[in-house]
This record gives structure tokens, C-alpha cells and sequence, in this order.
């Protein structure tokens, strides 16, 4: 169980990263390159191509017709709304504001995951989230008045707000899939759902997008980056963490991503060390430190999720048993 968990945390540091460096990514690429509404489609497809690639070399899964549903509302919640009003409202405001926006994830995903899945609410996990929400928000606040550049606009702070609260609910409404089906399986049918949605709507967006008509080195590398790295790997990865920590403690990595942004910008001479910054890791690392610390729900007490936690075992009996 240990070791599990030891693993959920490191794909969890790993997402961080990925997730940390794209943010400054994807503001560079906004509208000037392609619109979000290009991006976030050019994303679903890219990942619903690749994960279908991916599934042709895993033993094939059956989903049973009542699991369509739940797949249809993790694709609107986890890839459809999310990733589309996060990149409108980035478009607007400024990666500083959506950094602070971000953190008020955990607090919801704790909420739902009481309400959907009763986990406790805990002194710990309460105490782990405002401890390092207050590090997220002091370490972005500080870069907000010593940079610059100021930017931000109240709609897209409200998109960003509303990104983080279906996120949240998708962490917790997707946790007892990832328990049932493999990240591969999970993640093809959410992104197929999501390009047959989505496209109608933006198609021509992606079509008219300068970073496709007129291609140059940076912006393609950095549309690369966004395409692979930080939709096709992290959904990968975001699966198989929440099949061995808890939502709350998931959502908990959104506080580390000003973090990994600021190391990043020292580590290139676009920023400097401060004191400042020291104190927001350690109160980010001390947040999340006492919600993985915080006590989990007893055994035999299941939520109104918990009960598709359980079920046949889904692969086709003429392939091999997924590992």
C-alpha cells in the first residue's frame, strides 16, 4: 500500500512538471499563434488519436453500455469544459491570476470527494489545504508586484475559477473508473467523446490557425510540447495516480505548479531566488504533506460512487488479463 501511494506521488510530481512548464507555453502561443478554441480542439484530437493508437497494444476491455455514461460526463468534465474555459480564460487574464485561480481546486475537490465518495473532512486535510493554498498564492502574489507586466481581466479569472471547479469534480466523479478500467481504455473513450462534441464547434479554428498555415520552429515546438507532453502523457499519468492516492491529495499538485514554474524561470536566469520563495515551498510542501497525512475513510463506508468501484473484470475473455 506504502509503495502504491510512494507511486501516485511520483506520477503526480511528474504531471506537475509537465503541467508547470506549459502554462507560460500556452499564454506564449495565445491568440497570436492559434485561438484556445484552436488549442483546446487540436489537444482532444491529438490525445483521442494517440490513445486509440495506444489501445491497439493492450488487451482490449469491455465497457458495458451503463459505463458510456459515465465516460460521456468525465470527457465533458475532465477534457470538454475544463481544458476549454481554462484556455479561454488564460487568453484573458494572466498566467499569474490564473496560477492564484488554480489553487482553490483542492478545497472543492475535498467537498465533492466528502459528498460523492465520503471521505472525511478532516482537521488535517483542512489545515494541508489552506496551508498550501496560502504558499501558492504568496509566491504568485510576490512575482504578481515585481514583474513588470500586469495582467487581468474579471471573465477570464471566472473561467479559470469555473476550469477549477469541474476539474475538481472530475477527480473525484472519474476516481472509481480508474479503478475499473485501464488509463488507456479510460482516456480513449473520454477523448473520443470529447472530439465528436467539440469539433463541429471549432474545426475551423484549428483550420485557420497560423501555427498550422505558417509553421516556424518555436511555436511548433512549443504546440508539440502542449500536444504530447501535457495532454497525451498527463492523462496518462492522471489515471494511474488516482488509482493509489486520493483525489483531494491529487489536486493538492495544482499548488505546486507556480512552484515548478518559478524553479524553471531561476533555473534559465529569467528569476531570482528570494526568501519569499523559500517560505512558499515549504508552507506548498507542508500543505501537501498534511493532506496525504490525514485520515482516510474507514473501511466498509462507501459513497454513492464507491458501488461502480466493483464489477466483473472487463477484459475480453479471448485476450490476456491486463496486469
Amino acid at each position: 500500500m506504502a509503495k502504491d501511494r510512494r507511486a501516485g506521488h511520483i506520477l503526480m510530481w511528474a504531471v506537475t512538471l509537465i503541467f508547470g512548464i506549459n502554462i507560460p507555453l500556452s499564454k506564449s502561443l495565445l491568440p497570436v499563434w492559434i485561438s484556445p478554441e484552436g488549442l483546446t480542439l487540436s489537444r482532444i484530437l491529438f490525445a483521442a488519436s494517440a490513445f486509440w493508437i495506444a489501445s491497439l497494444f493492450i488487451p482490449r476491455e469491455k465497457v458495458p453500455f451503463k459505463d458510456h455514461g459515465f465516460f460521456l460526463i468525465a470527457s465533458l468534465c475532465g477534457v470538454s469544459f475544463n481544458q476549454g474555459l481554462f484556455l479561454l480564460g488564460l487568453n484573458m487574464t494572466s498566467p499569474i491570476d490564473a496560477s492564484i485561480i488554480i489553487t482553490c481546486g483542492p478545497l472543492f475537490a475535498m467537498i465533492f470527494a466528502a459528498f460523492l465518495l465520503k471521505e472525511p473532512i478532516t482537521f488535517l486535510k483542512i489545515s494541508g489545504v489552506l496551508v498550501g493554498a496560502t504558499g501558492a498564492i504568496l509566491l504568485v502574489y510576490n512575482a504578481h508586484h515585481t514583474s513588470a507586466v500586469h495582467s487581468s481581466n474579471l471573465v477570464g479569472n471566472l473561467m479559470v475559477f469555473g476550469s477549477s471547479i469541474i476539474y475538481a469534480f472530475y477527480l473525484v466523479f472519474s476516481k472509481p473508473l480508474t479503478q475499473r478500467y485501464s488509463p488507456v481504455t479510460l482516456m480513449k473513450w473520454m477523448f473520443l467523446y470529447a472530439s465528436v462534441m467539440v469539433t463541429p464547434l471549432y474545426i475551423g479554428k484549428v483550420i485557420s490557425a497560423p501555427v498550422y498555415l505558417h509553421p516556424e520552429v518555436t511555436p511548433v515546438l512549443q504546440m508539440m510540447y502542449t500536444l504530447f507532453m501535457a495532454t497525451f502523457i498527463t492523462y496518462l499519468l492522471i489515471p494511474m495516480a488516482q488509482q493509489r492516492i486520493r483525489p483531494t491529495t491529487i489536486s493538492m499538485y495544482n499548488n505546486l505548479q507556480p512552484l515548478v514554474a518559478s524553479l524553471v524561470a531561476i533555473s534559465i536566469g529569467m528569476d531570482h531566488f528570494s526568501v519569499i520563495k523559500l517560505i512558499s515551498a515549504v508552507l506548498i510542501f507542508t500543505g501537501v504533506y498534511l493532506v496525504t497525512r490525514s485520515k482516510a475513510k474507514p473501511e466498509g463506508i462507501k459513497g454513492p460512487l464507491d458501488k461502480w468501484e466493483t464489477g466483473e473484470n472487463n477484459v475480453d475473455e479471448t485476450e490476456s488479463v491486463r496486469k
